[in-house]
Order: structure tokens, then C-alpha cells, then sequence
């Protein structure tokens, strides 16, 4: 455990040392803030549906996908692609720490800074209960949802960055492949009737899956296959990387 916690401070530093992380926080900020602003002057409207704004601030517009596929490959394509690039992977894999180890401390680093990006988001919620009631639950369903879709997208993208060493590259198959994930569940729309393919998919709906969230549904069947699917992006890019060591 020492040796993680010692690769997690590692990786933070090198987060928050660089002029890209806070690029990114202030980017994703006040895209946030904005896209926030739209959605409340859009409920203000007397002609719309009434429907509570974090509902679809959390994941009810395209904007918020579009922040996760395009946000989270930028956080992990530097994880063990750098390594390899600058060739400090050598030494980091000849140490007494397991291959395992270092794609949990590297992958524990990105889900903290990950975190942090969406912390500040919680001053929505304070400005909303000023004005109006706020049923707490599913405000916290909503935050829960946006972690586990963070733990599995993150582990998409710490996977993919043990493939090359060259950190454009993989942020662009960190994209392509979550892109991929989230589009396979899209697909139970093509099914009309209930079937066992139907079914399948709509169990792998990530939108469906966040809606339920946002709503205060925490349905244990989504909390597993998050969490399912991310460990075991986690453990490929473990796999990789072992067999990558014995090149």
C-alpha cells in the first residue's frame, strides 16, 4: 500500500506541476458554469417541462457526455504513455513494485484529480438551495453516477495508454474506444421488442444508466457494471504492461 500511496503522490505532483491540468480545470469550469446557465434559463422559460436543473446537469444534454469523452482521455493519455516516451518506465518496472501496483497508483492519481474537477460543481448546488427546495438524494445518486462513470472511463483510458508511447495517440484511442462503449448501449433503441440482445444493452446504456442516477435510482446493476468494467480495463492495462516488460 505504501508503494501505491508513493505513485499517487508521484502522479499528482506531475498533475499539478504541469500548466495542462490547470487548463483543463479551468476549461472544464466554465464550460460547466456555462452550460449550467443555460440549462436554468432554459427551466425558467414558462413554456418548458418543469424538471428539476441537476437532473440534467447530470447527464440529461449532450454537453456532458461530451465533457467526459473528451476530458478524460486528456487526464490518463499521459499515465504510462509519457513513461515509455521519456523512458522512465525502465526503472519504474524494475523496482520492487508489481505491475499491478503501478497501473492502481497511476489510475488512483487520475480518479483523485478527476474528482477534483467536479468538487467546485458543488457551489451549483449551494446556489440552488438558496432559491428553491433541493431533495438532497438525488443530487448525491447524481454525484455517485458521475464518479462511476469517471472510474470506468478512466480505467478505458489508463488501458489504452499502456498500448503506445505517444500521449496524442492514446488520448485519441481512449476516445474512440469510450466512444464505442457508450454507443453499444445506445443500440437497444433499434430492438421494439423485448429480447435477450434488447435487454443486454440496455443494461450497457450508459445515458440510461446516469438518468436513473440523477433521479435518485441507485440501481445496484449499474454500480457493477461501472465498477465491473473499469477493473477490468484495469487489469488489461496490467496485462499489457507485463507483457510489454518482457520485450
Amino acid at each position: 500500500m505504501r508503494k501505491i500511496l508513493a505513485l499517487i503522490r508521484r502522479e499528482l505532483i506531475a498533475y499539478f506541476s504541469s500548466p495542462l491540468a490547470y487548463m483543463v480545470l479551468t476549461a472544464f469550469l466554465l464550460l460547466q458554469g456555462y452550460i449550467f446557465y443555460l440549462i436554468v434559463s432554459f427551466l425558467n422559460d414558462p413554456r418548458t417541462q418543469a424538471m428539476t436543473p441537476l437532473r440534467l446537469f447530470f447527464g440529461g444534454t449532450i454537453f456532458f457526455w461530451l465533457f467526459l469523452l473528451f476530458v478524460v482521455p486528456v487526464i490518463t493519455m499521459r499515465l504510462i504513455a509519457e513513461e515509455r516516451r521519456s523512458g522512465t518506465i525502465e526503472p519504474l518496472l524494475t523496482a520492487p513494485i508489481t505491475e499491478g501496483q503501478v497501473i492502481a497508483g497511476k489510475f488512483l492519481a487520475a480518479l483523485l484529480f478527476y474528482v477534483v474537477l467536479w468538487l467546485p460543481t458543488v457551489v451549483y448546488v449551494i446556489i440552488l438551495k438558496r432559491y428553491t427546495a433541493i431533495d438532497l438524494g438525488p443530487v448525491a445518486s447524481g454525484y455517485l453516477g458521475v464518479f462511476l462513470l469517471g472510474f470506468l472511463f478512466l480505467g478505458v483510458g489508463t488501458s489504452m495508454s499502456t498500448l503506445t508511447r505517444n500521449q496524442l495517440i492514446a488520448a485519441i484511442l481512449a476516445f474512440a474506444a469510450m466512444v464505442l462503449l457508450f454507443s453499444v448501449g445506445l443500440l437497444d433503441q433499434l430492438f421494439l421488442s423485448s429480447s435477450f440482445f434488447k435487454d443486454a444493452l440496455t443494461y450497457m446504456n450508459l445515458w440510461t444508466q446516469m438518468d436513473d442516477f440523477s433521479r435518485g435510482i441507485v440501481d445496484t446493476r449499474h454500480v457493477v457494471y461501472t465498477l465491473s468494467g473499469g477493473l477490468l480495463f484495469l487489469y488489461l492495462a496490467a496485462v499489457s504492461l507485463q507483457v510489454k516488460k518482457g520485450r
